[in-house]
């Protein structure tokens, strides 16, 4: 798992208009190409969740008590930082666009007589 905060400090974590030619270029099919990104999307949400639960595990308090909260100023930031973190579909449509993520097609694809082929 790669640490994910270093790498998009300099990403917009606001939403912007792309253009759809330059999402089609690299597969030539814009349905592929966002099934491309939500599956990256998806893997970065799982990074990112299984990356701040193991910061937040390290302040962790057995209490027997449910009412005993105890909040803990560097818990707080490690949250705000993660919430202030762009949005995993924008992350992953940069890497996209960067040509950062590698990606293949079924076996089925290849040998099929359908036109779909990465090699």
């Amino acid at each position: 798992m790669t640490d994910i905060k270093s790498k998009v400090q300099g990403y917009n974590p606001f939403a912007q208009a792309r253009d759809i030619g330059e999402l089609v270029e690299k597969t030539g099919n814009i349905y592929e190409a966002l099934a491309i990104i939500s599956k990256r999307a998806n893997q970065l949400n799982v990074e990112i969740k299984q990356e701040l639960s193991e910061k937040l595990d390290e302040f962790a308090i057995a209490s027997d008590t449910i009412e005993e909260v105890h909040e803990n100023k560097e818990q707080i930031e490690i949250s705000k930082f993660y919430e202030r973190l762009p949005n995993a579909a924008l992350i992953a449509t940069e890497e996209f666009l960067d040509g950062e993520i590698n990606y293949r097609y079924k076996e089925q694809y290849r040998n099929g007589n359908d036109e779909y082929d990465n090699d």
